[in-house]
């Protein structure tokens, strides 16, 4: 038989909430790009994810205009309807639910209770027989379709008996002729793939459910008041309307479930039934009977539409059995004219079992989770599935994906996080870098053209300023201030020879030094105040390096001497520390000076930007420093404390460099 997609997806409202896997009793529900898929030829119609959806993602095969079709035919047809359906109509009478479903058109109107009570009598004699043989009953389709499929080896130990629908269908042919047209109203979604079931193909024309009946309903104006109460048509049902209740089935066919005896065994729900079956087959479950249904009984069927609570559905049901068995004489009679009638049928085993992978498979696919121990195995069941290890098996078998372990889209969200933030800070710094370049590369064009344009005239100011002292020498009047411009004159020339030297597009002289030894020789080359003292940490076990010596000799200079100055009255600890890392290699010049202040950290490094006194710095050391070490495609950072209450004073600059060069 091709499968018939029962249960379907809308995609558009679907959450990936996973809770339909998790009610899935067959695992028919794939995840495949975020989406839930219900795999049609896994797939029982039991209706869990279609009553558990949140969302109202899932969407039930209509067949509302099937049975419209046999309703506008010349055939009689006749509406069965399933013991639940007090439970269904909660809001009138259920002689007015008879009337209102009569006014869409039914010739006749009759209760599946009665097949209800022909199958209980043939459970009974299947008892009485002693052969000994251990049945599961068949009341419930979806259970059927489930052994069928996913327990094939316990096919043969399905009772051979039909359900209450197909049994009141066959009498109702048997008093009306064979050209009757039979739809099955009720809670079950299952029903619809019973009908088409090749086995007893035929029995049943069409199958609506009561949320499609509902639909009908309003779409012919049928309301409650508008309809006069009626009876349903003969035969009428005794007991057998306690199907629709758990245990049902039993007390109608005056079965007890004896705890003692062990005889038979009931079960409902999803994990019930599945405890049950299993049980069943490895024979921890020695029942002569075991009578499951995969839901809380049928009252609670995806094909209602009410939300009425469980036992409210129960107590109307057994108030409506209660009324209607006062005529028990009547059934006796009737379900005796059905003595003949043929109640049986056969099951075809449709295995779907998915081969059982290695367990080195399913540990690759769990390693891939994050999941390389047992504790790593949360079992949470947040994926809809029960164990880590269902989830993996799962995986393999195409039904799953990795992203629906919660565990493991937490840790690969957070490494994304990380990772995000990381270059969100690359990216910061970056950005920062390039305003830098920016600056360096306006001030250095500015530089460049003052320097020109003032170099000629400071030379002519400079000659004559240090001919005047020459001749004015025994002046002490004239000599004190031309001895002023002259100073200032240099001065100046200091300046434009630093804005030259800035403006300057250099090619690094990449050559092979030894870096803890540059870093000495650029202490020795200044004066230490006498209060400073220095300490060299070389940290290094390889010490050669590619860089530019001179330019790199130029960087530690200018922060050497930084740090003497910020050390010049209150003395100090200047430490020279070299250390590498892989592929970079770090210098850091710390003193215990004044500190920075923290609102001039984000300029030192900006051109002419300076808290030297005037005459005693023209900005530009930093500037220059920052450009030598990008054209080293290093970094460099500075970190400083200006404020004796929050700890010790003092300012640290690391220079960042790739141990090897890149030449192009």
């Amino acid at each position: 038989m091709d499968p018939v997609g029962l249960v379907k997806t809308i995609k558009e409202r679907c959450r990936v909430c996973y809770t339909c896997v998790r009610e899935c009793p067959a695992k028919a529900i794939r995840i495949a790009d975020g989406q839930a898929e219900v795999i049609a030829e896994r797939c029982i119609g039991c209706g869990n994810c279609v009553r558990v959806c949140s969302q109202s993602a899932k969407s039930v095969l209509d067949t509302t205009d099937q049975v419209l079709a046999l309703l506008g035919g010349r055939d009689k047809v006749v509406a069965c309807v399933a013991p639940s359906f007090p439970a269904e109509f909660t809001e009138c009478r259920w002689d007015v639910a008879v009337g209102m479903i009569r006014a869409l058109g039914f010739d006749l109107v009759c209760e599946v209770g009665f097949g209800a009570d022909l199958v209980a009598r043939r459970y009974r004699q299947l008892l009485e027989n002693p052969a000994g043989r251990r049945y599961i009953a068949t009341s419930c389709p979806a259970m059927v379709t489930y052994v069928e499929r996913y327990f094939p080896d316990l096919t043969d130990r399905l009772a051979p008996i039909v359900s209450p629908m197909v049994a009141m269908a066959r009498a109702l042919r048997q008093i009306h002729g064979g050209a009757l047209r039979v739809v099955f109203v009720g809670p079950c979604i299952a029903k619809k793939g019973e009908a088409r079931d090749p086995h007893v193909a035929g029995d049943v024309d069409a199958v609506i459910t009561f949320r499609e009946l509902r639909k009908l309903l309003e779409l012919k104006g049928i309301t409650p008041a508008s309809v006069a109460p009626g009876d349903f048509d003969a035969p009428r049902a005794g007991t057998g309307g306690l199907f629709a209740i758990s245990r049902g089935l039993l007390q109608a066919a005056g079965i007890g479930e004896d705890l003692v005896a062990g005889q038979v065994v009931s079960a409902d729900g999803r994990t019930g039934f599945i405890e049950a079956v299993r049980e069943f087959q490895s024979g921890d479950l020695d029942a002569g009977l075991l009578e499951v249904l995969c839901c809380n009984g049928c009252i609670m069927g995806a094909g209602m539409s009410t939300d009425t609570p469980l036992f409210r559905r129960r107590s109307r049901v057994s108030e409506y059995v209660r009324q209607r068995v006062s005529a028990a004489g009547e059934g006796a009679t009737a379900l005796e004219s059905f003595d003949g009638l043929d109640l049986s049928r056969r099951y075809s085993p449709d295995d779907l079992h998915v081969g059982t992978p290695f367990e080195a498979e399913i540990r690759q696919i769990m390693a891939r989770m994050g999941k390389r121990a047992p504790e790593d195995e949360l079992n949470c069941g947040a994926c809809g599935y029960d164990t880590c290890h269902d989830h993996a098996v799962a995986i393999f078998k195409g039904l799953a994906e990795s992203e629906m372990c919660l565990p493991y889209t937490i840790e690969q969200l957070r490494r994304t996080v990380g990772e995000l933030a990381d270059s969100n800070e690359k990216l910061a710094d970056t950005r920062e870098a390039l305003m830098q370049s920016e600056k360096l590369a306006s001030m250095g064009q500015l530089a460049a053209g003052i320097a020109h344009e003032v170099n000629n005239p400071l030379g002519v100011v400079l000659m004559y300023a240090h001919l005047l002292l020459a001749e004015h020498e025994r002046d002490p009047r004239l000599h004190e201030d031309l001895t002023m411009i002259a100073e200032q004159a240099d001065r100046c020339k200091r300046i434009v020879a630093g804005l030259l030297h800035f403006a300057r597009q250099n090619r690094l002289a990449i050559q092979e030094v030894d870096l803890p030894a540059l870093v000495a020789r650029a202490a020795k080359s200044l004066i230490v105040p006498p209060r400073v003292r220095v300490v060299l940490e070389d940290r290094m076990v390889e010490p050669a390096v590619e860089v530019d010596p001179d330019q790199i000799l130029q960087v530690l200079t200018n922060l050497i001497s930084n740090a003497l100055a910020a050390m010049e009255d209150k003395g100090g600890t200047l430490t020279l520390r070299t250390l590498e890392h892989d592929a970079q290699v770090q210098v850091v010049v710390a003193d215990t000076g004044v500190g920075i202040p923290a609102a001039n950290l984000p300029r030192v490094f900006e051109p002419f930007f300076t808290t030297k006194q005037i005459g005693k710095g023209t900005g530009l050391g930093l500037a220059v420093t920052y450009g030598i070490v990008k054209m080293h495609r290093g970094d460099i950072r500075v970190e400083s404390n200006a404020d004796p209450a929050v700890g010790e004073t003092g300012t640290a600059f690391t220079v960042t460099l790739p141990r090897w060069a890149q030449r192009e």
